[in-house]
């Protein structure tokens, strides 16, 4: 069985506080764009799980959808071993939320491949216990995310009509690095307000925390920011923790000349 991850970026994300359990309450708009992983699945008689396509560092054992069928193991003792094969197309360190996708994308094809009978509610949960943004992509709708950033409130944001180009610097950013330089403070304007404005006033009032220190140290990504808006941007913002930079334009942008040094894509 074969299902396709899709990634997401984020539309302002401020970072309110830091909360008791080392985690940080934060809010942010969560939309899905149309690129994807692959992910197999097939009952197999051991549990086993390999790649293709772009490099996944560190310990295969750790992957979230191991993680993710230990997890359904538990609640759900005669599931039977698989074999999985991730394709990895998403880029990574990318704030696009790649392998929190992967994860949440199998926990919906388990349930459907082993009829476990699971609502979309715990289906969440189980997403909620393998990262913060797990659960977004149970649904993959555009949300206004809260708290963690596992908690959403529905929003009626179609950016259908636009052209959204996204595009990955030869730079990594890890969310642990992006974190480590952020300083919490609460929002003068709350997002789910702001995100209803027109676009083109989403420039002067609509931000991202991480781009402060991240571009501070990686000016590299900075100047993919700038030159979006050079060439035609309505808004433009690094994706979450970065590296991504994405802009949203009326029309679609000749960017020939960043494709010599970034992985540019278009109409996502």
């Amino acid at each position: 069985m074969i299902v396709f991850p899709n990634a997401k970026i984020n539309i302002g994300l401020n970072i309110t506080e830091r909360r008791p359990d080392g985690y940080h309450n934060l809010e942010t708009v969560f939309y899905p764009i149309k690129i994807n992983d692959v992910l197999e699945v097939v009952e197999a008689d051991k549990l086993s799980f390999d790649y293709s396509g772009l490099d996944i560092p560190g310990d295969l054992n750790d992957n979230l959808c191991i993680k993710g069928y230990h997890l359904l193991k538990k609640d759900f003792p005669k599931l039977p071993p698989v074999k999985i094969h991730l394709h990895k197309n998403i880029p990574i360190g990318a704030g696009l939320g790649g392998g929190s996708s992967d994860a949440a994308f199998f926990i919906k094809l388990m349930n459907e491949k082993f009829g476990l009978g699971l609502s979309v509610d715990a289906m969440m949960d189980y997403a909620r216990v393998l990262g913060a943004d797990c659960a977004f992509f149970i649904e993959g709708k555009p949300v206004f995310a809260f708290d963690k950033g596992d908690e959403f409130e529905s929003i009626k944001l179609d950016l259908t009509g636009y052209n959204i180009v996204l595009v990955m610097p030869d730079a990594h950013v890890s969310t642990s690095e992006a974190y480590r330089g952020v300083k919490p403070a609460p929002v003068k304007e709350s997002l789910y307000e702001l995100i209803k404005t027109p676009i083109a006033n989403w420039k002067r009032h609509i931000k991202n925390d991480f781009e402060g220190h991240i571009f501070r140290d990686n000016p590299v990504i900075r100047g993919v920011k700038a030159e979006l808006y050079e060439h035609g941007a309505l808004y433009a913002s690094m994706s979450g923790s970065g590296a991504s930079v994405f802009g949203i334009f009326e029309g679609l942008p000749d960017l020939c000349a960043m494709e010599e040094n970034n992985q540019v894509f278009y109409n996502v």
